[in-house]
């Protein structure tokens, strides 16, 4: 990917694997030598509950969300957060919740993510009160600036353009901003 990125003359690229950040390193190396500016992130999973909530058959659900380190204090919180997930969190999958969010959120970047997000996925299920309560909260969070809306464009994703609707229309109401990414796996 970093490669790719040189060729097509991208300035700089993001590493959000799911849950991890066991690429981080190998990934900071390879852009630095190809002159590309590594903005290190992690793909979490939120836990629907909390992440002490580990019920058989009501807390296997999660969605996801988007951290950026923006500095060194992000960074460091990143790894936090990440680590907690693991250490506290793991039910099928290492989750966070809001709370952890709310503790460590100095220098993060927090993006809205894919038709599973935190926001986007309630979107999906036509219910746009909760998206919008949920967008409200994170940006309670992160901050004004620090917390964006994520459209997508995958064409073999159905649910993708209604989300990405609901999000610019969400976008205009709330004020806050938004981003156009798209994954890469």
């Amino acid at each position: 990917m970093v490669a790719h990125a040189k060729a097509l003359g991208m300035p700089a690229l993001a590493i959000t694997d799911h849950g991890s950040m066991y690429g981080v390193i190998k990934f900071y190396m390879a852009a630095k030598a190809a002159g590309i500016k590594p903005i290190i992130g992690c793909e979490i999973y939120v836990a629907k509950r909390s992440l002490q909530d580990k019920e058989a058959g009501v807390d296997k659900e999660y969605n996801h969300l988007i951290l950026l380190a923006e500095n060194n204090v992000g960074y460091k919180n990143l790894m936090k957060i990440v680590s907690v997930s693991w250490l506290e969190g793991f039910y099928y999958k290492p989750r966070t919740d809001l709370a952890l969010l709310e503790k460590y959120h100095e220098g993060l970047i927090c993006l809205s993510a894919c038709v599973n997000g935190y926001v986007t996925e309630p979107l999906t299920r036509n219910d746009d009160e909760e998206g919008e309560k949920r967008a409200k909260k994170l940006n309670e969070i992160f901050g004004q600036g620090n917390f964006y809306l994520e459209i997508q464009h995958h064409i073999d994703v159905p649910p993708q353009e209604p989300a990405n609707k609901k999000l610019i229309a969400m976008s205009k109401k709330l004020g806050i901003p938004l981003v156009a990414t798209n994954n890469n796996h």
